[in-house]
């Protein structure tokens, strides 16, 4: 089975002094459920490189959770894995998909700056501008978001208030979408195709 690596969120447990890795398990599910093995990744940069070396993923998914520090976030380890990600992937070809933070991820490692919305919070969305999700409705569970991007991003898909869900990257294979594809119940097979799509 081919296989997909996914981030983690960083979990701070203060009565422990510990700084936890951990991911909802619907993530892993959804993930078996496009038909790969998901292996997770620790938020420890200085291993990316040979921690994916040795994986030899199809591919590489960026999650949701922990603001970026840049904007307030508490996990600076988990930006620089990702960034590490980021640049790993583009270096070898290997497809990367993020969706909230994993797409606010991408969209500031390209230059595109985040801004504080409202209304995006456990509320579904009609998306618009969009060729790919024609009449799609998404969830939605951010409070930062891109209203604009700049080369070489590229806007997929947004909705009625400006904000953008969904972008791609000029050149390579990076994608981005800001609502949840594991919180849908059932799983879509729009998000599962989308996946399909990206890794194949």
């Amino acid at each position: 089975m081919k296989k997909i690596l996914y981030t983690q969120r960083v979990d701070i447990i203060e009565s422990y002094g510990e700084r936890r890795d951990c991911a909802d398990i619907e993530i892993a599910n959804f993930i078996w459920e496009c038909g790969y093995m998901p292996i997770p990744i620790n938020n420890i940069p200085k291993y990316v490189r040979e921690y994916v070396e040795q994986i030899n993923p199809v591919g590489i998914v960026l999650t949701g959770g922990n603001d970026l520090a840049k904007y307030g976030g508490n996990a600076p380890e988990r930006d620089e894995t990702e960034k590490r990600l980021i640049e790993y992937g583009m270096e070898n070809n290997i497809p990367i998909y993020g969706f909230c933070r994993g797409m606010q991820m991408i969209a500031d490692y390209f230059g595109a700056q985040l801004n504080k919305v409202q209304n995006h919070v456990r509320i579904n969305h009609q998306l618009i501008e969009s060729e790919y999700w024609k009449n799609r409705v998404v969830n939605s569970y951010h409070n930062m978001a891109v209203k604009e991007v700049v080369d070489p991003l590229i806007v997929e898909a947004s909705t009625e208030d400006g904000v953008i869900e969904a972008i791609r990257v000029k050149g390579y294979r990076i994608y981005g979408t800001m609502w949840h594809p594991e919180r849908e119940k059932p799983y879509n097979s729009g998000d599962i195709e989308f996946l399909n799509n990206i890794f194949k």
